[in-house]
């Protein structure tokens, strides 16, 4: 079984890697394997071996197949956009944010003749309807608008799209979190005609449970409001992780107890104890019970159902599962009178979650929660100490912490080094005291309880607020390569070894690597800039040998998530660099500036230029000065010029904010780059007038989004760039890039690219090789990628925006 378990995972693993599904039919090749698995049977090497090549095909074929029905459930592309309406269910616990409501809906009816739309799909209610204006979150005026609860059938006329994610490197797949949650398509409610609730409660399961957490969601909310936690309470309580704010996550994050905030597989471990030992005492007062049923047996049932019951409350994630069924098999284990080894139960356990879902595999949580299980059973097995319980906790969390430092790196780029300490305190606070509070003053009508709760966790807060603020709280470095990450694995093995073992400290040597296998740096005179997919914005990172420069930030989306956090400082962590020697922001739009907070309380920024008005509230800390045509610096034998405005800090208050942009160029040995912003027609005639020799440039990003108020023909006559870049959102309300636009630069001859089909647009300048361009989404090509139109420099010119 081990070995089956083993194999069969690692097949799902290598069939999520693949950039197309491949045809079910090829499952037949499981047939010889299995008459070759039942003819070895007395041949012990080779059957082995026959049985994990058998694990592997299975674990493969399983994945694929139900891949297949999955990506089967699709939106097609000629429904995006239109209007469908739709009969279904809410399906979800409604999230509120500021621009409106999102849901989960299960389609039971399609009433748009010829429409097709797939069973799950991902809504959004407008706070008054669609916002409009340049920022991604508009105010708007209030309409009347019906409120959605769990459970609730409706008739809603909505607009779709299919499943599509920004593409970068080390960032965030949205496409393939969607398709896990077999939600396959999103979109948003139209407000006319008006939604209709045709019943107030569907009367399944697995509504019932939404209905519960929305409940206790409501509950939190009311008798908590405007208390600095409550959102930490609903993670607690029900798994809903979106109401905890960015600066909780940060100390989360730094003091290494995020595994805490989200329903752990500690809570429910801990939970569940708690009620067997609650149920056991009191039954052994009960001398008729204790006759027909042994107290501990009604114990044990007691606990895998509270295990159950709240595994359901938190959503089901991955901790939750492994930790559920290693519960219940060790719950049938204890029952039916049979020792299990923990390795064992482990592995059944990591077989059953891949099972149900073979997208698990490539879930952080996926590795951690079993990597951390696997970890302290390795550790604390073939011990001969006498036990105690001080001495094995310490032991635990010190096999924990080293043994997760590889996967955690791989996995994030940084490591908590205060977390032993944080975790000493934090888990049994939060397991023993708070999470039990949390959850009996959501079902019970006390509301001291809650009050407690969120006073215990005021408390904790300022514990870890005050660990989270020492300057050396984490480790940070870049992502280190697969090869490395199994040394450093082999070292931590070593080190883990009980002591009297000889030549553990080697274990160290595995663990170097880490520290200096660094992505190579640009060499002198050469720059790699990375144009990122930030969607419907602008943010680009220029790396010189030892420099890094940052020219804008991309948009917000919401009030915990923008650009910074999403996409610059993830990627930026990845690669490794730990400070920003310079950044450009470009003018004050917030598709421009929203990641701009994020990015600043991440890392180090030596100076800004920009066009923002001197009271920014985020610049007061920083050396900051306006942008100025003339402005001139070299790193590393690369020259920066800005050639526009001639000052920022004069422009007229009637200039629009776009024509306020920095244009900023850049001159390797390799090539060169201009990086204009945001600007119009006026500014380009004005750089025409003023700097036109210089304006010639081998890459490109395209001003304004490829809007039709820029790119006039003289304007890329006079760039005659190699390569144009277009940044924007997917299906983006603007309509950007416009055809017309896109055809002039076509015409040109020049190679087009745009974010929303290409992803991250990668071009490294070298002096010997010349320019080469990586499209991330073609790179990491994954058969769940949304992909839509060809988009070539041939076509261009007639398909423009396909969409």
């Amino acid at each position: 079984m081990p070995t089956f378990a083993l194999t069969f995972v690692a097949g799902a693993w290598v069939l999520q890697q693949l950039p197309n599904l491949p045809t079910l039919s090829l499952g037949w090749a499981l047939l010889p394997l299995f008459i070759l698995f039942w003819c070895l049977r007395s041949q012990a090497v080779m059957r082995h071996t026959v049985l994990a090549l058998l694990g592997m095909a299975f674990g493969f074929f399983w994945a694929a197949w139900i891949a297949h029905g999955r990506m089967a459930d699709e939106l097609p592309a000629a429904w995006e956009g239109r209007d469908i309406a739709i009969v279904g269910v809410v399906a979800s616990l409604p999230v509120a944010h500021e621009r409106g409501e999102r849901f989960d809906f299960d389609v039971e009816q399609v009433k748009t003749a010829g429409a097709v739309v797939p069973s799950r799909i991902s809504l959004i209610q407008y706070a008054g309807g669609f916002p409009r204006g340049s920022s991604h979150v508009a105010t708007v005026k209030p309409i009347n608008q019906p409120r959605f609860h769990a459970g609730e059938r409706w008739q809603l006329t909505v607009r779709l799209k299919r499943p599509h994610s920004t593409s970068n490197p080390y960032g965030y797949d949205f496409e393939l979190w969607m398709l896990e949650r077999n939600i396959r398509a999103s979109g948003y409610v139209r407000q006319a005609p008006a939604a209709t609730r045709l019943d107030a409660q569907v009367n399944r399961p697995g509504y019932w449970v939404e209905v519960a957490r929305e409940s206790v969601s409501q509950r939190i909310a009311e008798l908590l409001k405007d208390k600095p936690y409550a959102g930490v309470l609903k993670a607690l309580a029900i798994g809903e992780d979106d109401a905890i704010s960015q600066q909780d996550w940060q100390v989360f994050r730094r003091t290494g107890i995020v595994h805490l905030v989200s329903i752990s597989g500690v809570h429910i471990t801990m939970l569940a104890g708690l009620i067997y030992t609650l149920v056991v005492s009191l039954w052994r007062r009960i001398p008729q019970g204790s006759l027909y049923w042994p107290a501990r047996k009604v114990g044990l049932v007691a606990g895998v159902v509270t295990a159950i019951a709240y595994s359901l409350m938190a959503g089901f994630s991955i901790p939750t599962q492994r930790t559920l069924y290693m519960l219940a098999v060790m719950a049938f284990a204890f029952w039916s009178g049979r020792r299990v080894e923990i390795g064992r139960v482990l592995l059944l356990a990591l077989l059953v979650v891949v099972l149900i879902d073979p997208w698990a595999v490539l879930a952080a949580g996926f590795w951690l929660s079993f990597g951390a299980v696997a970890v302290m059973a390795y550790a604390m097995s073939g011990r001969l100490h006498k036990p105690h319980w001080l001495r094995d906790a310490v032991m635990t969390q010190w096999a924990v912490t080293i043994g997760l430092i590889p996967v955690l790196l791989m996995l994030f780029g940084q490591v908590s080094l205060i977390s032993p300490i944080a975790n000493a305190f934090a888990i049994p606070l939060v397991s023993l005291v708070i999470v039990p509070l949390t959850l009996l003053g959501s079902f019970l009508p006390l509301d001291v309880l809650l009050l407690l709760a969120h006073w215990v966790m005021q408390l904790a807060m300022q514990l870890l607020a005050w660990l989270s603020d020492v300057p050396s709280a984490i480790w940070q470095q870049h992502i280190p390569s697969v090869p490395v990450m199994l040394l450093a694995m082999a070292g931590v093995a070593c080190l883990l070894l009980p002591k009297g073992v000889p030549l553990r400290w080697l274990g160290l040597v595995g663990l170097l690597p880490l520290l200096f296998n660094a992505p190579p740096a640009p060499a002198y005179g050469d720059m790699r800039v990375s144009v990122l997919d930030v969607g419907q914005g602008l943010a680009v990172v220029v790396a010189t040998q030892k420099h890094v420069l940052l020219y804008d930030t991309g948009p917000v989306f919401s009030s915990e998530s923008d650009s910074g956090n999403r996409v610059i400082v993830p990627y930026l962590n990845g690669i490794g660099v730990r400070r920003l020697n310079g950044m450009v922001v470009s003018h004050d739009d917030l598709d421009h500036t929203g990641g701009l907070a994020s990015v600043l309380t991440a890392l180090p920024v030596g100076w800004v230029l920009s066009s923002l008005p001197a009271n920014k509230p985020e610049l007061e800390k920083l050396p900051h000065a306006p942008c100025q045509a003339g402005q001139k610096w070299r790193w590393d034998g690369v020259e920066f010029a800005m050639l526009y405005p001639a000052d920022a800090a004069r422009l007229p208050a009637g200039v629009k904010t776009n024509n306020r942009s920095c244009v900023l160029y850049v001159r390797s040995a390799a090539g060169t780059l201009l990086l204009p912003g945001d600007i119009e027609r006026s500014v380009e005639a004005d750089l025409l007038d003023s700097v036109a020799p210089a304006l010639s440039a081998d890459v490109l990003v395209v001003p304004h989004h490829g809007s039709r108020t820029s790119s006039t023909s003289a304007f890329i006559e006079a760039v005659s760039p190699q390569a144009a870049i277009f940044t924007v959102g997917y299906r983006n309300r603007f309509h950007h890039p416009r055809n017309e636009v896109v055809g002039r630069y076509a015409n040109a001859g020049a190679s087009l690219y745009r974010s929303d089909y290409d992803g991250a647009v990668l071009f490294d300048f070298r002096q010997h090789q010349g320019i080469s361009v990586t499209r991330w989404r073609e790179k990491s090509q994954r058969y769940w990628y949304n992909q839509p139109a060809g988009f070539t420099s041939a076509s261009l010119a007639e398909t423009g925006n396909a969409r």
